[in-house]
């Protein structure tokens, strides 16, 4: 296969990190080049509609993956946070570039320090932010990185929380009228996948793109999201998890945040982990 074309949504960030995966393929497979497909999904085409309402997983990811089946795309590119845990027949993911930061950053208006009001219409990022400002109301924005900033530099809100992997992929290490405050796993723990960009295929190619991806990245991830299939998580439950190489931080809406030890062979049978985390939750 001498070009690759990928499957993309056409936001700034999907944009950008179909780049980073088409540089991937570049350097690890010698004389292959790389084509993007841009694509507009039912979440972007749906901005009024709320994602906790709606059901936000698949929304993103629908249409690049029809893409795929009809052999107009040999790859799509995902955040792998909005990949649905049950795939689509016939597709599977190859695997992952290196993980980027997964920490979760609170999104102040500048001179605010106690905010009253959050925009975030994540369940897993409102009860959590919620234990850290009791008195906050919620409200919800959508739109891309740079116009939800604008936003709370405006006034839409005192505060909002975005992932720290897409503002280091957008360039934006700081916002004229916000200040960014990175939150440890402690006070937030992360989306499954959070920080993740996962390449999706039809199975005949996946031999072809998981030799270029990163195995590190695969072995946390598939342990991350047995255990959000083990729970069924999807946009309406909050429900958060994140493995480190031998400790797994969680959130469940049921629990609160518990941290539990993470051992080599979870990694190695990550079903039989998940099973196990969720007995000792409790859940």
């Amino acid at each position: 296969m001498n070009k690759i074309i990928l499957a993309t949504r056409k936001s700034p960030l999907a944009l950008a990190q179909a780049k980073l995966v088409a540089a991937r393929l570049r350097s690890h497979l010698p004389g292959v080049e790389c084509e993007l497909l841009k694509i507009v999904t039912t979440g972007d085409r749906k901005l009024g509609w709320s994602l906790e309402k709606q059901g936000g997983k698949g929304l993103f990811t629908a249409e690049l993956e029809q893409a795929l089946l009809r052999g107009e795309a040999h790859a799509a590119v995902h955040s792998s946070k909005d990949l649905p845990n049950e795939l689509t027949a016939g597709l599977v993911i190859a695997g992952y570039l290196p993980r980027e930061d997964p920490r979760d950053v609170l999104v102040l208006r500048a001179g605010v320090r106690t905010p009253l009001t959050i925009a975030t219409g994540s369940p897993r990022r409102r009860l959590q932010i919620a234990r850290m400002y009791p008195g906050a109301a919620f409200t919800e924005i959508r739109g891309n990185v740079d116009t939800r900033l604008r936003k709370i530099a405006c006034g839409a809100a005192d505060a909002s929380v975005l992932a720290a992997a897409g503002l280091k992929r957008l360039g934006f290490a700081s916002w004229s009228g916000v200040e960014f405050r990175f939150l440890d796993f402690k006070q937030m723990v992360p989306a499954v996948g959070q920080g993740a960009i996962a390449v999706q295929c039809r199975l005949e190619d996946a031999a072809l793109l998981a030799p270029a991806l990163d195995a590190a990245t695969a072995r946390q991830l598939t342990l991350e999201r047995a255990l959000q299939g083990r729970l069924g998580g999807g946009c309406q439950l909050a429900f958060a998890a994140h493995a480190t190489p031998d400790t797994l931080y969680v959130f469940h809406e049921k629990t609160g945040p518990r941290t539990l030890p993470l051992t080599p062979e979870d990694f190695d049978r990550p079903a039989a982990a998940a099973e196990r985390i969720v007995q000792a939750l409790g859940l």
